[in-house]
C-alpha cells in the first residue's frame, strides 16, 4: 500500500481537507531520493568537479519508517537542494553512511536510520500525517515547514544552546528519511508553521539557508549584527548570501555584496544593496598558485571596499567559500572585527596570515546551522513578509539528480526547489493579500 495511499493523502491536501488526514491510512512505502551504500566508491579517482550527482541519486520506493516517541511523519509537498545533498551525492568529504552507522548505535530509536540506502534532503514544506507518543504541539493536518536540526536534548551541554549538544545532527544528511521524498520523518521540535502567503516550493526553500544565515549574522551566537554595521557578504546572490543580504538590509546594516557576474550584481541591486563588487570583472586572484596566496590582492580588495564605503572596513565578514577567500576575509575585516564562517565550499583547509588577526584583535567565529529558537525567529520573519524566499528554479522529484548537478556546478542562483507530492508549482497559498504585497520580492530570483 504505497502509491494508492499516497494519492489519497495528496487528494486531501489539494482539496484543503486537512481534518481528514488523520483518518487516512499511512502508506507502507513511499518514493524518495536515495544514495546507495554499495555505490560509495563509484567516483573514486575523479576530480570533485567531475563527480556527477545524476549518477548517484536514485528515485526509489522505500519502506515507511516506524514512528517513534517525539517524532512526526510528514507528507512532503516540496523540498529544496542544499550543498549537503551535493556532498552526500558525491560522497565527499566522506560517505554519509558512516553518520548513519554512528547514529544507529546511539539508541534503539535511532537504529532504524542505519540502512544500506540513505533518503536525503534537509528542507521540506508539507502536512503532518502522524505524531508519535509525547508530541503535543503538533497534530495531523498541520501545515508545516521543518528546520534540519535533529536533537534529543538529553545532554546538559545542549540546554544553553541546542547546537552544542553532542548528539545534534543535520536531518537528511547525518540522519535518514530526509525531505527529498514523498514522506519524511522528523523530530517534532523541527516543525514550524508554514508561512501562509507562500507556495509549497517557496515555503520549503528557506529552511536550512535562512536559519543558517540568521544564526551566523544576526544571533548573539554568531556575529550579533547591529544597526550601522558594514557587512561583507561573499556570494551575495547565492543560497546563503541572498538571505544574509536581506538580513543586513532588514536590520539596518550596510552590505557589501561580492558577486561574480553583472547579472548577479543586478540581482543584489534589485534587493536594495548599493555596494557591490563583481570579483570576476575586477579580476581578483587571491592565490598565486595552488600553494601560495597573494597579499597584494588582499590589499587591492581591501582598498576597493574602502572606496565603496568611504573608508570603512567590514565590521563583519560573512564567510562560507572557505579556502579560496579566507585569507582575504581575515585581512579586510576591521580592527576588532569578526569573521564568521559556516562552510567551506571551495575547500576546508584554510590559510590566513595570523598577524592580521591577533595584532588587530579580530575574531573568527564558527557557526553551524541554528538552534530551534533561531530557526523559529528566521521562519517568523519569512511569515511576516520581512524576508523572502529566493527560489530561482523548481524541479520534479524525478529530476533531483539534475537539480543537484546544477547546484554542484554553481549554475544556479538563490535556492533550487523540488516538487515532491505537489503536482505543480504555485499551490498552497492561503494569505493572498500578504502575497500580493510582496510578490516582486518573492519572485525576484525566478528565472535568474
Amino acid at each position: 500500500m504505497g502509491g494508492h495511499a499516497v494519492q489519497k493523502i495528496l487528494d486531501a491536501i489539494l482539496a484543503d481537507e486537512l481534518d481528514a488526514i488523520e483518518s487516512l491510512p499511512v502508506p507502507t512505502t513511499y518514493r524518495g531520493i536515495t544514495v546507495h551504500e554499495d555505490e560509495t566508491g563509484m567516483f573514486e579517482g575523479l576530480a570533485t568537479k567531475d563527480k556527477d550527482p545524476r549518477k548517484s541519486l536514485h528515485l526509489d520506493e522505500v519502506p515507511t519508517p516506524e514512528l517513534g516517541p517525539g517524532e512526526a511523519l510528514v507528507a512532503v509537498m516540496a523540498s529544496a537542494i542544499n550543498y549537503n545533498t551535493v556532498w552526500t551525492s558525491i560522497f565527499e568529504p566522506m560517505s554519509t553512511f558512516g553518520f548513519l552507522k554512528r547514529y544507529g548505535k546511539s539508541s534503539p530509536l535511532a537504529l532504524k536510520h542505519d540502512l544500506p540506502y540513505h533518503v536525503v534532503g534537509s528542507d521540506l514544506a508539507g502536512v503532518v500525517l502522524r505524531t508519535g507518543p509525547g508530541v503535543n504541539a503538533w497534530k495531523p493536518g498541520d501545515r508545516v515547514v521543518a528546520h534540519c536540526l535533529d536533537v534529543q536534548l538529553e545532554h546538559a551541554d545542549g540546554h544553553n544552546d541546542t547546537m552544542l549538544d553532542p548528539e545534534q545532527r543535520i536531518w537528511g544528511f547525518e540522519t535518514n528519511f530526509g525531505g527529498l521524498a514523498e514522506l519524511a520523518l522528523v523530530k517534532s521540535n523541527q516543525l514550524m508553521p508554514m508561512p501562509d502567503h507562500l507556495t509549497w516550493e517557496e515555503a520549503a526553500s528557506p529552511g536550512l539557508v535562512n536559519s543558517t544565515a540568521y544564526r551566523q549574522l544576526v544571533s548573539t551566537n554568531g556575529a550579533a549584527m547591529k544597526q550601522g554595521d558594514t557587512v561583507l557578504i561573499w556570494g551575495a546572490s547565492g543560497g546563503l548570501g541572498s538571505y544574509a543580504t536581506q538580513f543586513a538590509l532588514n536590520g539596518g546594516a550596510t552590505p557589501i555584496c561580492v558577486v561574480s557576474s553583472p547579472e548577479k550584481a543586478e540581482l543584489v541591486r534589485s534587493m536594495g544593496a548599493e555596494l557591490i563588487i563583481d570579483r570576476s570583472a575586477e579580476g581578483y586572484r587571491f592565490w598565486k598558485d595552488e600553494n601560495e596566496q597573494d597579499p597584494k590582492e588582499w590589499k587591492r580588495f581591501g582598498a576597493r571596499i574602502r572606496e565603496l564605503t568611504g573608508g570603512d572596513d567590514p565590521d563583519i565578514v560573512f564567510e562560507h567559500p572557505g579556502r579560496e577567500t579566507f585569507g582575504a576575509s581575515v585581512f579586510v575585516a576591521k580592527r576588532g572585527g569578526t569573521i564568521v564562517t559556516c562552510a567551506s565550499t571551495s575547500g576546508f583547509m584554510h590559510q590566513y596570515d595570523n598577524r592580521y588577526l591577533w595584532m588587530n584583535l579580530k575574531r573568527i567565529i564558527g557557526s553551524h546551522f541554528a538552534n530551534y529558537r533561531e530557526a523559529w525567529e528566521a521562519n517568523r520573519l519569512v511569515a511576516k513578509g520581512k524576508i523572502h524566499p529566493t527560489v530561482s528554479k523548481v524541479y520534479s522529484l524525478a529530476d533531483t539528480g539534475q537539480a543537484a548537478h546544477d547546484v554542484h556546478r554553481n549554475a544556479h542562483q538563490g535556492k533550487v526547489g523540488v516538487l515532491c507530492l505537489a503536482p505543480s508549482e504555485g499551490l498552497g497559498v492561503r494569505d493572498h493579500a500578504l502575497r500580493a504585497a510582496h510578490l516582486s520580492g518573492i519572485n525576484r530570483f525566478r528565472g535568474v
